[in-house]
Order: structure tokens, then C-alpha cells, then sequence
């Protein structure tokens, strides 16, 4: 853990978490739940989603509007969000408004009303966003890609949920969400900037030290299958997007799988934007990214293209993954890395930035590891590494989603084969 990084856990389990950037006069603050959408059964789909929503609605203390007044009448920024694994709600403010932004926000966590015509309204606005979603095909297809890596699985479900399910939600459903989920031990307190350790802690200790500690609920292990998805609509372009199964945050080739995906297709120098837009011209959008969880990752390819051209685009992505496993270059691999290892670090200047940071670090690995050790394991991955790792996706579980006009895009198991063989 950095000189500036400390941690302080509770009795009841709730840890605080705070990085101290000299020279800042502003800080970002926040509380992350260990609560996302694989945290939800079936009949629940969408409702950590709409407890998210649910939290700014209004609280025993304070209105919706005296929410926001609070944080905006000091210049400050207030958000949430939903993912797989968490819930995250957050503020932006200058230094001397920490304890503000604290107290609004275990005010919105710990105690919302969920009143009657607050959740009517926010439902709408929720089927809203679905219904928005939906008419955004380079959105709502990686919903689709998630739901065919891991179909019928907590994992692979949407996070916003379906609209009958979000239809049907009432005060009583979010209270019980809450409490199987909103535990002590489920918790983390982050800031980052100009920021004071031992005060947010006596601040913490007010707020939720008493809370009673509970047993963290399991999730449902993700286990990547691989189907394919396509959904026939008269657009312009065919969207198209593939995931292989990869690496999470815990295996030793997490690393790996971030240069292998950077050198793909992390920017204008990569193979797939060279060889498919810039020699070929078959697409304005295609980009390769990595991504990691507790138990689970994918490697996803995303690109838009005219139904003439996307049975080639699909060939040539396919062509370019199995060609890195032989001639991936030194000079490819090193690019990738000064990307990845620039990104992070530019990404330390900003304390939002390092407040996500701080708390995702403790909620996988029960610590904060140094910069120094990512950058010394990023360091670590040779070419012979990357080289292997992209023989041995030719042959990882692999899956796909299709939308618009997508009669002469190749089946699933055609790529795959031409990928094995």
C-alpha cells in the first residue's frame, strides 16, 4: 500500500479507504456496494439498477431537491451507478465540503423513503433509459453479447433489467434488495484528494458504525458458454460484436489479456483499425478491449459495417487473431504496454479517478496494491506471453451478437472454425 493510501476497518466490518494527493484543494468521495446485478435472482433482474435511481428520490431527511441543492450549492457533483459486481454513489467537491458530501451521501445509501409516487415516477424514467437503449444499437448489442457469454446466468443478464420485471417492483422488493445486499462488509468508503484520513473515519464511524454486520451473500459463479444472438432490423449498418472467454482481475494473465486486446484493437495504430479501416475501408468504428471481473473476463471485438461488407470485416477479424499468435511483434507488444501503462497513470491525476480505484483494488483483493506492482506486472508480460495468449483464444469459448441487416453475416461456428483451423 502507497505512503498515501490508508485503510481503517471497522468492527462491523466497514472499511474506509482514503489516498491523500498533496497540492489538491478539491476531493471525491463516495461509498461502493458490493451490490450489482449478479447480486440479483431472477425475479429481481434490474431492481440494483433501480434502487440506484431510487437513492436520489429522496430521503427521512432530506427531499430529491434538497439532495441535489446541498452538493450544487458549494459547486459540487453528485452521481451513482450501477454494474455487474457494484453500486457505487459519489460526489466531487472542494476539500473544506468532504463532511457535506459524507453526510448526503450515507444519508441517500442508508436511509431512503422508497414513497409510492416516488418509485411511479422513477419507474418511468427507468423504462425510459430501456427503451432508449434499445433504439442504440452500438449500446443495447453488448447487452446481448453479455447475455450470450452467459446465458441464464445472473452474469449475463442486463443490468437496467427487462421492462415487465421493472414494471412490476414495489417499495417492499427494494427494501428486501437492501437488506440482503447493503451490509457493513458489503461496503467501502473511498476518497481521494485533498482529503483527511482520521476525519473521514471519525465521520464513518457516525454514520455507519452502527450498523450490525451480516453475512455477505454468494453470488452465482459466471461460467462462460458462448451462444449467438442476431437480432434482424432494417439499419443502415450491421453492428457486430464477438467475445472470447478471458482472464479475471485474480488469474496471472489478466496482464496478458489487456496488451493482447490493446494491440488488437486499442487504437488508431492497432491491427484491427489498420487493416480493416484504414488498408481495407470496411468500417468507420472497430476496436478490440479487455475486460475483467472477480471470476470472469472477455476479450470483445466490436465494429459497424454494410450488410455487403460484414461477411469479409467478420473474416478478417477472425484472420487477425489467429495471424498474432505467429508473428505479434516486439515493437506491437511494447506500444501496447507504454498505452496501458500511460492510461493508468494519467488516469492517477484525477481524484475520481483514484477514489474508484482505491475501492475496486480493496473489493478484489482485500488490499491496495501499489502502482509500482501493476506497472512492475504489466512490465512482466513478454511477447512469447501475448503470442501464446492469442494461440490459445483461437481455441477459448467464443460468442456473438449480430443487429441490423444481418442475413449474409457467417454463423458463429463458421468463425470459430476458421479461427482452429
Amino acid at each position: 500500500m502507497s505512503a498515501t493510501t490508508r485503510l481503517t476497518t471497522l468492527p462491523n466490518g466497514f472499511r474506509i479507504v482514503t489516498e491523500h494527493m498533496p497540492g489538491l484543494q478539491s476531493a471525491s468521495a463516495g461509498v461502493w456496494v458490493m451490490a450489482g446485478g449478479r447480486h440479483e435472482a431472477p425475479e429481481q433482474n434490474g431492481i440494483a439498477h433501480f434502487l440506484e435511481h431510487m437513492a436520489f428520490k429522496g430521503t427521512k431527511r432530506r427531499t430529491a431537491l434538497q439532495i441535489a441543492e446541498e452538493i450544487e450549492d458549494v459547486g459540487g457533483y453528485i452521481n451513482a451507478y450501477t454494474s455487474r459486481e457494484m453500486t457505487a454513489y459519489y460526489a466531487r467537491v472542494l476539500q473544506d465540503d468532504v463532511a457535506l458530501a459524507l453526510d448526503v451521501i450515507g444519508d441517500i445509501v442508508l436511509n431512503p423513503v422508497f414513497g409510492k409516487a416516488d418509485i411511479e415516477t422513477e419507474r418511468h424514467v427507468i423504462l425510459q433509459e430501456i427503451g432508449q437503449a434499445l433504439d442504440t444499437p452500438d449500446d443495447i448489442i453488448f447487452d446481448w453479447l453479455q447475455e450470450v457469454c452467459y446465458p441464464d446466468q445472473s452474469f449475463g443478464r442486463t443490468i437496467l433489467g427487462p421492462a415487465e420485471k421493472v414494471s412490476a417492483f414495489k417499495a417492499k422488493d427494494l427494501k428486501a434488495f437492501v437488506a440482503e445486499n447493503y451490509g457493513p462488509e458489503q461496503m467501502i468508503l473511498a476518497a481521494a484528494g485533498g482529503v483527511d484520513h482520521d476525519a473521514i473515519v471519525r465521520q464513518a464511524e457516525g454514520i455507519f458504525g452502527g450498523l450490525k454486520a451480516q453475512k455477505q451473500r454468494m453470488f452465482e459463479p459466471a461460467k462462460f458458454i458462448g451462444t449467438e444472438r442476431r437480432e434482424i432490423k432494417d439499419l443502415e449498418q450491421v453492428h457486430f460484436a464477438m467475445a472470447f472467454d478471458a482472464p479475471g482481475y485474480r488469474h496471472a494473465d489478466v496482464y496478458t489479456a489487456q496488451l493482447y486486446s490493446m494491440a488488437m484493437g486499442g487504437g488508431m495504430s492497432s491491427r484491427l483499425f489498420q487493416k480493416i479501416r484504414e488498408e481495407r475501408g470496411l468500417c468507420y468504428s472497430i476496436f478490440a478491449q479487455s475486460g475483467a471481473y472477480e471470476d470472469a473476463g472477455q476479450i470483445t471485438i466490436y465494429a459497424g459495417t454494410s450488410a455487403a461488407e460484414v461477411s469479409d470485416l467478420m473474416g478478417l477479424c477472425v484472420d487477425e487473431l489467429k495471424r498474432a499468435a505467429d508473428d505479434m511483434s516486439e515493437p506491437e507488444v511494447a506500444r501496447a504496454r507504454a498505452q496501458i501503462k500511460a492510461g493508468m497513470l494519467m488516469g492517477l491525476e484525477s481524484p475520481s479517478s483514484r477514489a474508484e480505484r482505491i475501492a475496486r483494488l480493496l473489493a478484489i483483493y482485500g488490499r491496495v496494491p501499489g502502482i509500482d506492482e501493476a506497472v512492475a506486472r504489466i512490465d512482466a508480460v513478454t511477447l512469447a506471453d501475448v503470442r501464446r495468449y492469442a494461440g490459445e483464444l483461437c481455441s477459448a469459448s467464443a460468442a456473438m451478437a449480430l443487429y441490423g441487416p444481418v442475413s449474409a453475416a457467417p454463423a458463429l461456428e463458421a468463425l470459430r472454425e476458421r479461427l482452429a483451423s
